[in-house]
């Protein structure tokens, strides 16, 4: 007896078509909110520091750069300093090794000593020295407003130091080109015991006698302001003659006597 085969065909189509379908969720999720906004600001800050890190970086790289060549130019200008120095020692110490030299001091002295005897040098001299005496002693004298006393309080010294050179045209060169023949320095005190062109035809007085070849004594004791003064010339200036006038702080009863020139 044979048995009838059951195929249920609905059941199996219905199983096929379900796995064929995929599920459909019917749950809808809720969009995510944008998240640029939340982050945009930090984005602003991170170029912005960016930004200032490169200019930073630019401006540091052109001052170093400026930097590094001013220190190249120092450098080489202090070697070329250190250069200049070392010839300038050599040659002055040539110069002093120099036998023509080392009694130059003598001979210029040796020269205006014969030149002050003609009459037109020694006048054209005289007169230049009394036009920078007074030039330069009559400023110096004058009164600063911190070197005036007080009502009622006498105002004390002012020591004034002055130089200036004394030139001279020589016959070989060309008109107007002058050389320094010798140097004058004054070493006084301002005192308020006399007035200002006194003490200025006292240095006249006193540079005019010691220059002057003429004379019956060679000794004389020149005196500025009632003291005491001394004349000489300075034996460690050379080339170049100095001729030093000093006032002393001592009073017209010491005995002090100045060689002069002409007689040196």
């Amino acid at each position: 007896m044979s048995l009838p085969i059951f195929i249920p065909e609905p059941l199996l189509a219905q199983a096929t078509n379900n796995r064929a379908k995929p599920k459909t969720s019917t749950t809808v999720e809720a969009p995510k909110p944008p998240e640029v906004c939340s982050t945009q600001p930090w984005l602003l800050a991170s170029g912005a520091l960016l930004l200032l890190l490169v200019g930073l970086g630019v401006f540091s790289k052109i001052t170093t750069d400026k930097i590094a060549k001013q220190l190249k130019f120092e450098t080489f200008k202090n070697r070329e300093l250190q250069k200049k120095l070392k010839f300038a020692v050599e040659t002055i110490g040539k110069m002093e090794r120099n036998p023509d030299l080392i009694h130059s001091r003598e001979f210029n002295l040796d020269y205006l000593r014969m030149r002050m005897e003609e009459e037109l040098f020694h006048f054209a001299i005289l007169n230049q020295i009394k036009v920078k005496v007074k030039d330069k002693i009559s400023v110096a004298l004058r009164p600063g407003q911190g070197n005036q006393g007080e009502i009622g309080i006498a105002s004390t010294g002012r020591h004034i130091d002055e130089i200036f050179d004394v030139e001279y045209e020589p016959g070989d060169m060309p008109k107007g080109m002058k050389r320094v023949l010798f140097r004058i320095e004054i070493k006084i005190f301002k005192l308020p015991t006399q007035p200002t062109s006194v003490t200025i035809n006292q240095i006249i007085d006193c540079i005019e006698t010691f220059l002057s070849p003429s004379g019956d004594n060679g000794i004389w004791q020149p005196t500025i302001q009632g003291r005491i003064a001394n004349m000489r010339w300075d034996q460690k200036a050379k080339p170049t003659p100095l001729l030093v006038l000093e006032q002393t702080q001592e009073g017209s009863n010491v005995t002090f006597r100045t060689t002069r020139m002409a007689h040196g």
